[in-house]
Order: structure tokens, then C-alpha cells, then sequence
């Protein structure tokens, strides 16, 4: 059997592609680390500046639905270059900042362009793999998603300890500066789907509304004084998502995000599934450095290092998981991902200041296997069988329920962490203990998602029903191919596969 490869040509696509993504998704958790020495160096409160992340968050959360609407109007390679362009610029003016209503206008900006960037990236890297590679692909996608954890914290502390707070943001300028000349070089014209697409300006304004109100909802949620602002904000958000479904109804196929797309069984399961994904990557995320820095004692850098073995963890799964998920399909790539992250957090109910070193780095690598094998498939079965004009319409609802479940999982964590020590005593066995209810509601919803993951494409079932392989030969297979030891007439059941593909 003849295995068909990625060429290397769209590889290197995908990696020139993957780079201009890497500075706005390291950004974030840069940022993240900073917020107390920002306050500092501005004499500003504490709640004012946490207003550099937020709006950020809000400004990338309104940008989304804009997305869709540009990639089929104009050429994909020039609205990525024109977004990365404005995000560096951006970051030329925050690091020049000259107080914090400014630093907080010029994020505004560089959340917007990295809300275009990355639904275009997802765009213009699915058109290029077409339906058989799809994975492959998307674990390539996943990359800035990877590192962004892992380098983020570590960059923002060394940045912090040895260089002045300005360099938070000019970090970002030598990285997208060489991304803008390869992309230029190396990625190809993606001729616009449809030139005389007009802007839907009511679907764009509600979806813009769902998306901003109830991300900045959650975040107010999670406060100790935001509780009723919160939940009128995300109840806003809720009436403009039924407003907004009414609407789509009415205009068919001429609205921003067709229902049509809920009619595919994967494409529903995936929209819940990344929902969920929020409570298994964004949630654990936030709590796991608070857990090494509030009970272990840890400080900022250190704590930043002890999340590398998760990284780690998920590097090492990334190349197999886009693999095997073009082979037998999501669901049974989705599912032991979800048992690996169950048991990567499971321990951590019971880890406390005493816990070795050695366990909790174990565990987080087993937990950053199963992280890595979660989203990727997802993201990958939510485009199959779409139709082309169908998929930026696809990554942009993807980009908005993924940032809506981070932020849901975010805030809904911390709050849990605030609301679970006894009356005002933050002693350490009262700060265990509300680290332990947090990661056992993030366990909850990490089990709640094995059910849309039934739905998910089994393309392993249809090969096996129709008689053309068994799951022995299935797995002899992938043994012997790896070790290029497989002849194809030896077999006439297995050369099948690539005649009759699942």
C-alpha cells in the first residue's frame, strides 16, 4: 500500500502560516504574568489594569465574526499579512505607552487584529489541506497553541526580572517582522469565494454582541464585586444568541453563519465539544500556576517551568494525533485523549504542599498527552464534509465558542477557587482544599465531554464493518508501515484501504 503524504511545499506553508500566528497567542500569557508590575509601573489599581487582558479578550472576541466576511470577499493571504501588520503595529505602540488608558486603547487594537488572524489562518490552512489531511494540518495549527502555555510565562518572567516592562510587547516585532517576509515569499494567493459578498451588519453586530458580552460577563462573574454586572451582561448575550438564531432562520443561506451548519451531526458535536474544551485546557491552565505559586510557594518563573512536562506531553502526541485522526477518524482519537486527561488531573485532587516534585511533573505529562490529542480532532472534524464557501463560515463559530469556553472555564475555576475558603481564613490547608474543589469541577466537565465525542467521525468502524480490515490488521499495520517493513501484496484485504477509503 502506497501511503500518501504531505507534500513538503504545504508543510512549509503551513509553518510560514503558524509562525505570523506564534506572537498574538505567546501575547496573551505574556501579558497574563505582568499585571501586577503593569499596576506598579503605572500607579494604577489593580482593577483598571486587568482591563490590558479583558480588553484584549473582548476586542479579539468581537473581531471574529468579521473574519468570515473578509475571507470570502477578498484574497486570504493579503487580509493574514494585513492583520499581522496592524497586531505588530500595535505592539510598537504598547510598548510606547505612556499611561494605562493608552496601554489599554492599543491592546484594544491588538485584540482585534488577532481576532482576524487566527479564524484566517484556520481558513486558509484547511483550503490547503483538503479532506484527507486535515489533521495532519491542524496539528500544525496547534503549534502556537502549545507553546503559548509553556514559553508565555517563562518569556513574560525573564522580560520582567532582566529587561523593562516596554519589552513585553517589542518581543513580538522581530518574530512578526521575519513572518510577514516569508509569508510574502512562501504562501500562495487564496482567490476570494464570493467577490460581491456584502458585510451582514445585523449578524455581525449580534454574533459581535454574544461573543463580547458574555466573554466580558464571565470575567466580571468571576470578581468579587461584578456578580450582578456579569450576569446581566451574559444574559444580554443569551438574548442576542436567540435573536441571532431567529434571524439566521429567516435569511437562510444568506446570513454570516448559516444553520445549515448544524445540520452536520459532527460539526454540532465538535461546536460542544470545544466548548467544553475550555474546562480541559484555559481552566486547569489558570489554576495550575496559582496551585505551584499559592500552595507550593513557588515564584513566578519557577512556576512557569514546572507547566513545561505538560508541554511536553502534548509536543510529543501532537504528530501522531493529526495522523491518526485522518486515518480512523476523531472519535477514537477524542475519547483515550479524554481518559488521559481524566487521569492527568485526577491527582491533583489530592496533591498538597508535600507532594514530590517528580509525581506532579509525571502526571502533567500525562495530562499534556491527553490535552493534545483533545482539540486538534475536534477542530479537524468540525470541517468535514463542509463545502468550501462553508468553511471560514465553520471557523468562525469554532473561534467563538473557543473563546467563550475558555473564558467560561477561566472564570468559573477561579471563582470556585474564591468562593471555597471558610469565611475570610486563607490558611494553606483552606487554600489546598479550594484547589482541590476547582480541579474536581474541571474533572465534572472533562466527563460530561465524552458524550459529544460519541458523535464524532469513526472512520475505524467503517472499515471494519465492511469487512476490508479488523482492528488486528488495522494496528499490525500501522506497526509495520512505521517501520517501512510492509509489502502490499502480501495483503489483499489491507491494499484496499487506499482503493475504497473509508
Amino acid at each position: 500500500m502506497s501511503e500518501e503524504k504531505i507534500s513538503k511545499d504545504i508543510i512549509i506553508i503551513a509553518l510560514v502560516a503558524v509562525l505570523g500566528a506564534l506572537p498574538p497567542m505567546l501575547d496573551a500569557t505574556i501579558i497574563n504574568i505582568a499585571i501586577n508590575d503593569l499596576a506598579k509601573t503605572f500607579s494604577a489599581t489593580l482593577a483598571t489594569t486587568q482591563w490590558v487582558v479583558t480588553g484584549y479578550t473582548l476586542a479579539l472576541g468581537i473581531a471574529v465574526p468579521f473574519s468570515g466576511w473578509l475571507i470570502q470577499k477578498f484574497d486570504g493571504k493579503k487580509i493574514f499579512m494585513s492583520a499581522l501588520g496592524v497586531f505588530l503595529l500595535s505592539s510598537l505602540l504598547s510598548g510606547l505607552s505612556w499611561n494605562i488608558p493608552s496601554l489599554i486603547a492599543f491592546r484594544l487594537l491588538q485584540g482585534f487584529a488577532s481576532g482576524l488572524m487566527i479564524p484566517t489562518l484556520t481558513t486558509l490552512l484547511v483550503q490547503l489541506a483538503g479532506g484527507d489531511h486535515i489533521g495532519r494540518l491542524m496539528s500544525i495549527v496547534g503549534i502556537p497553541i502549545v507553546l503559548g502555555p509553556i514559553l508565555g510565562p517563562v518569556i513574560g518572567g525573564l522580560i520582567l526580572q532582566y529587561l523593562n516592562w516596554n519589552w513585553l510587547f517589542f518581543v513580538n516585532l522581530p518574530v512578526g517582522a521575519i513572518a510577514l517576509c516569508l509569508i510574502q515569499w512562501k504562501l500562495p494567493a487564496f482567490e476570494a469565494s464570493n467577490k460581491y459578498a456584502k458585510l451582514d451588519w445585523l449578524g455581525v453586530l449580534l454574533l459581535a454582541v454574544v461573543s463580547g458580552f458574555c466573554i466580558y460577563g464571565i470575567i466580571e462573574v468571576g470578581r468579587a464585586d461584578g456578580l450582578m454586572t456579569g450576569i446581566l451582561a451574559i444574559i444580554t448575550g443569551v438574548l442576542a444568541a436567540v435573536a441571532y438564531i431567529n434571524y439566521a432562520w429567516r435569511m437562510r443561506g444568506q446570513a454570516l453563519i448559516p444553520l445549515a451548519l448544524f445540520q452536520s451531526r459532527n460539526f454540532s458535536a465538535a461546536f460542544v465539544s470545544l466548548f467544553l474544551a475550555g474546562f480541559a485546557t484555559n481552566g486547569p491552565m489558570l489554576l495550575l500556576p496559582m496551585f505551584f505559586q499559592n500552595v507550593r510557594s513557588l515564584d513566578v518563573i519557577t512556576s512557569a517551568l514546572w507547566l513545561i512536562p505538560q508541554g511536553v506531553g502534548m509536543l510529543v502526541a501532537r504528530p501522531l494525533i493529526g495522523q491518526m485522526t485522518d486515518k480512523i477518524g476523531a472519535r477514537w482519537v477524542v475519547l483515550p485523549s479524554i481518559v488521559l486527561t481524566i487521569l492527568g488531573t485526577l491527582p491533583f485532587i489530592f496533591f498538597d504542599n508535600g507532594t514530590e516534585a517528580w509525581m506532579i511533573w509525571t502526571v502533567l505529562a500525562v495530562r499534556g498527552m491527553g490535552v493534545g490529542g483533545f482539540t486538534i480532532p475536534v477542530m479537524s472534524d468540525s470541517y468535514v464534509g463542509l463545502q468550501k464557501p462553508q468553511v471560514p463560515q465553520a471557523s468562525v463559530v469554532t473561534r467563538i465558542v473557543q473563546n467563550i469556553g475558555a473564558a467560561f472555564g477561566s472564570a468559573l475555576l477561579a471563582t470556585v477557587v474564591a468562593n471555597s475558603f471558610t469565611g475570610n481564613a486563607h490558611s494553606l490547608s483552606n487554600t489546598i482544599v479550594a484547589y482541590h474543589m476547582s480541579f474536581i469541577v474541571s474533572l465534572i466537565f472533562m466527563v460530561i465531554s465524552i458524550l459529544p465525542a460519541l458523535f464524532l467521525t469513526n472512520k475505524l468502524r467503517r472499515s471494519v464493518s465492511e469487512g476490508r480490515i479488523n482492528l488486528y490488521q488495522y494496528y499490525q499495520y500501522l506497526s509495520r508501515r512505521n517501520k517501512r517493513q510492509f509489502h502490499p501484496e502480501k495483503s489483499d484485504k489491507l491494499a484496499t484501504i487506499r482503493r475504497k477509503p473509508a
